[in-house]
């Protein structure tokens, strides 16, 4: 008789796990694999889909990370803004170009998951997964972006309209893969922003967003793009509202036959989230607000100026270090906590479970399974991450520190000679409570210290955003993180 677990999750997720030199090796693997291969890079939708069965017929998966040059996000000569496929979500929030030329997406990238979603998730990823709910899509098609689609048959641009064919359909053919996202610049005069209503402030899908982009002289509106995501099969304009503003000065009452008619643009459906009568009306709320922020100039107030993004190394950016040809029949060599692993099994598992099964680190918890409780976070390279959402072969030449990692060793004799300033404070301030979600906010907390040594109140509530507390002790441990940057 199946249980729950095998009835939910299948911890065989794959049969093949590749990861590829470079680009052309890449696109060959494509080409031969075909539908059965799928590419990796942040993986936190298809870890998911894979295992749950949603995906069917993977055989095959490619790992990209560590391919060159991909994690770049550049600006031309003709104003238009490029990234690579491999740029993740918190490298968005931190880019200083796009917060000024681009900031709609910056709103976005800013608002999916939490940062140890964002130091995995790509935005090439949320475009490719096409939910209608997905944040980045919203924004990019607002500021008329495109794809580059490259297999071993040639290059193709494809407008992000025309990408979108239904519900997580999209034009792109099994043997391709998005190699650049680009959009022109926004120019002197306009301005962008997004909005997003979700059921929480973090790790929370868009009940509805919405993009707006306004070319303005003076308060008077030239032009007008206003895009609607989660309240269709695809994302929409609202054509309605974006002809009516033109020629329009951003009264109250401009502003609120705008929203009325961009509410009427919706096509929502019910689900257990929310009714659609309650996104329309929430499209209205949504449109008001963004249009009066930006005839405040106050649309940049929602995302920090120096966002808490749980690097460490502020240098880090994108992708780490090339690493050569490997699949799933060679060990995984990997270092934990300063010391060398091979594990000949595990292969296909999540870093989560190779840690927890293969290398007996239990500090490391399992609370959801899903990326939702950040129980389960290790640094991976330098970065906070969700275990849960790492396949394990990822590991392979990595550096991986868990909660077993933070205390200082006496050498000489082997005992534990110093905790953390975290891991002390926890235990000083009463921090800790059934202790189950401790772990994963000892590790976030310990990596906003690194990269913040005298963090905010602010900057501590979006470190550990990520993390959820079931006991609701979220007083004693903010305390605690205070005190640890104190010490």
């Amino acid at each position: 008789m199946a249980t729950c677990a095998t009835l939910w999750f299948n911890y065989d997720m794959w049969t093949e796990y590749i990861t590829p030199a470079s680009l052309e090796e890449t696109l060959r693997v494509l080409a031969e694999k075909g539908e059965k291969a799928r590419l990796i890079a942040g993986a936190t939708d298809l870890m998911l889909e894979l295992e749950r069965g949603v995906r069917k017929g993977i055989q095959t998966v490619i790992d990209v990370t560590r391919l060159a040059d991909l994690d770049c996000i550049t600006i031309d000569e003709d104003e238009i803004i490029h990234l690579g496929p491999l740029v993740t979500h918190n490298a968005v929030a931190a880019s200083k170009i796009l917060r000024e030329r681009a900031f709609p997406l910056v709103a976005a990238s800013w608002q999916v998951g939490a940062p140890q979603i964002r130091n995995r998730a790509t935005v090439a990823g949320n475009l490719v997964t096409a939910s209608p709910a997905n944040d980045t899509i919203t924004p990019l098609m607002a500021m008329g972006g495109w794809v580059m689609l490259k297999s071993i048959r040639g290059t193709r641009r494809v407008d992000l309209e025309p990408f979108y064919t239904g519900v997580r359909k999209t034009v792109l053919e099994p043997d391709e893969m998005v190699v650049d996202i680009a959009f022109p610049a926004l120019k002197p005069g306009q301005r962008g922003t997004f909005l997003k209503l979700g059921l929480r402030r973090a790790q929370a899908i868009s009940l509805v967003n919405s993009a707006i982009v306004l070319t303005l002289e003076s308060s008077r509106v030239l032009s007008a793009v206003i895009t609607l995501g989660a309240v269709a099969p695809t994302i929409i304009h609202a054509p309605g509202a974006e002809a009516f503003l033109i020629g329009k000065e951003l009264t109250d009452e401009t502003i609120g036959h705008a929203a009325e008619l961009a509410a009427g643009a919706a096509r929502p459906i019910d689900d257990i989230r929310g009714s659609a009568a309650y996104r329309k009306s929430m499209v209205r709320v949504l449109v008001t607000r963004g249009l009066r922020s930006l005839r405040a100039g106050e649309e940049k107030s929602q995302v920090p100026e120096d966002p808490v993004l749980l690097w460490g190394d502020k240098d880090i950016n994108g992708s780490t270090s090339s690493a050569n040809n490997s699949s799933s029949g060679e060990p995984i060599r990997t270092k934990i906590n300063g010391k060398a692993y091979t594990f000949s099994t595990g292969h296909e598992k999540s870093l989560l479970r190779l840690l927890r099964e293969e290398a007996g680190l239990t500090g490391t918890k399992e609370g959801c399974a899903e990326g939702e409780c950040g129980a389960c976070t290790v640094f991976l390279d330098g970065k906070a991450v969700m275990s849960c959402l790492v396949p394990a072969p990822r590991a392979n030449g990595a550096e991986i520190v868990t909660v077993e990692g933070l205390a200082k060793k006496n050498k000489g004799r082997g005992q534990m000679e110093k905790l953390h300033p975290v891991q002390a404070a926890f235990i000083a301030d009463g921090a800790v409570q059934c202790g189950y979600c401790t772990p994963g906010f000892i590790m976030s907390s310990a990596k906003l210290l690194e990269e913040r040594p005298h963090p905010s109140r602010d900057d501590i509530t979006q470190a550990i955003s990520g993390n959820l507390c079931r006991c609701t002790g979220y007083y004693m441990i903010v305390q605690a993180i205070e005190d640890a940057a104190k010490a």
